[in-house]
């Protein structure tokens, strides 16, 4: 039986993993990208999934509520997922890629499968026909202006900022020690600045008073809290920072045998070491004053850096108003929202609801009906995130533990089993719902992952 072909519009993480998904499912699609005709303030390829911002997937723990949705993405085949650990490299307990060979192995895939015909070229209008607009927050301003007619209302928006990148032999190690927290992983995932207390306060007040690029002036200042600038942290408090990304828990200065007051971590941004993404550090500061603060921290002094960290702006629809938890529009149900657009943050978040698309797109398209992941699965939980009606504005979210439905148990455990009690649930109703809807799974990946987690009683 034919089918429509169906129009993604954006090959980002969100628009490449709707495609693959229709793909496995006999459905043709035009996954379009208005790269390299047109850029964004952040792309610097046109290769599909670029990550702009940090080369982290986060947590790979399965008790994570991110390591959880992961395995759960994996369940069903994800290509996100399944190139990210190809090209994954040393993070400890995080799942780090090379940016690079992640892009060129999602590009490698999509070329390989018939059902997905790569289209170089803008939309600017929202098609007819059924369409996956998966554009991500830089979408242009043609197509956001058509959304915006389509909606009745604009959208919301919020800033983000990404951080700087260092060559790795540009830095005085001597100064900087090699160790990840608490030695997870291979104990040299990470290279760590040691800040003692007067360096810190140094460190704090220069970002304090440090210059900022200016932004429109008719926008508010609206950030997404899980991914806050540095600068806008030191302005929080002066122990804001040491508290969050430059906490020195876990760590020990080999050259002084004892705990820094702080530290700056460096996370590594390419296979072959040469790169360090600067963690934590995403900035709006103008990049005359990043060179000058950045190179005043112990072993920094000769830093060269091969981009500095930099602020845009990032458009979301208020989705609670617009969209089903299947991510259909509620005016026009061939039209689905994929990716950060729809309200998610995170690049697995993103590639998540990507992969949800694409299941009901292709269930639509073959007359079935549609059904809602479950609230008690991570996927599920986001997509109830998104389409709930209650916010009173919605925040996007990355997907935490607190957006799921209680659990039943009655019994008192502490955080770490609660976090495990949630990852069961998840996995067995993800089962029990791919069952439901006769949707082929990998079965035996996802009983190995109960396994692991039902080795040991609650």
């Amino acid at each position: 039986m034919n089918h429509p072909v169906v129009n993604v519009i954006g090959a980002g993480l969100a628009g490449c993993e709707a495609a693959w998904q229709l793909a496995k499912r006999g459905i043709h699609s035009k996954l379009f990208e208005m790269r390299p005709g047109v850029s964004t303030p952040v792309h610097k390829t046109q290769a599909p999934a670029e990550l702009v911002c940090s080369n982290s997937f986060r947590s790979d723990e399965l008790n994570h509520p991110v390591g959880l949705i992961k395995r759960e993405m994996m369940t069903f085949d994800s290509l996100i997922i399944r190139c990210a650990r190809a090209a994954a490299l040393p993070a400890g307990g995080a799942l780090a890629v090379d940016r690079d060979a992640f892009s060129h192995s999602i590009e490698e895939s999509l070329s390989r499968e018939p059902f997905i015909e790569l289209m170089r070229q803008e939309v600017t209008e929202i098609p007819q026909g059924p369409t996956i607009l998966a554009a991500g927050p830089l979408c242009s301003d043609l197509l956001a202006k058509s959304l915006y007619r389509f909606l009745g209302d604009k959208a919301l928006y919020f800033y983000d900022a990404i951080a700087p990148v260092v060559e790795f032999e540009s830095l005085d190690h001597s100064v900087i020690f090699a160790q990840s927290r608490y030695d997870k992983g291979e104990g040299d995932d990470y290279l760590n600045i040691p800040l003692n207390k007067d360096q810190y306060l140094e460190l704090h007040h220069d970002l304090m008073t440090a210059e900022r690029v200016g932004i429109r002036e008719h926008d508010s200042l609206k950030y997404f809290e899980g991914c806050l600038p540095v600068e806008v942290m030191a302005d929080r408090g002066v122990d804001t920072m040491r508290f969050g990304p430059l906490k020195p828990v876990g760590l020990c200065d080999p050259n002084t045998g004892q705990r820094p007051y702080a530290v700056v971590q460096l996370r590594q941004d390419n296979f072959a070491r040469s790169l360090w993404n600067m963690v934590g550090f995403q900035t709006q500061i103008k990049w005359g004053e990043q060179k000058r603060i950045l190179r005043k921290l112990p072993g920094m002094e000769k830093a060269s850096f091969v981009r500095f960290g930099m602020i845009h702006r990032n458009t979301y629809v208020n989705s609670a108003k617009h969209l089903l938890p299947t991510f259909q529009f509620r005016k026009r149900r061939d039209l689905m929202l994929a990716g950060q657009i729809s309200g998610v943050e995170g690049y697995v978040e993103s590639a998540a609801v990507g992969l949800m698309t694409g299941v009901h797109m292709s269930r639509l398209l073959k007359g079935m009906p549609l059904k809602a992941f479950p609230a008690t699965t991570a996927m599920g939980a986001l997509a109830h995130y998104v389409s709930h009606e209650g916010h009173k504005e919605l925040q996007p979210t990355n997907v935490n533990y607190g957006i799921f439905p209680p659990l039943e148990t009655q019994k008192k455990t502490k955080k770490s089993d609660r976090r495990r009690l949630h990852a069961i649930r998840s996995l067995r109703d993800l089962g029990a719902f791919a069952a439901s809807i006769d949707e082929n799974i990998d079965d035996e990946y996802l009983n190995q992952q109960l396994e692991s987690l039902t080795a040991q009683p609650v």
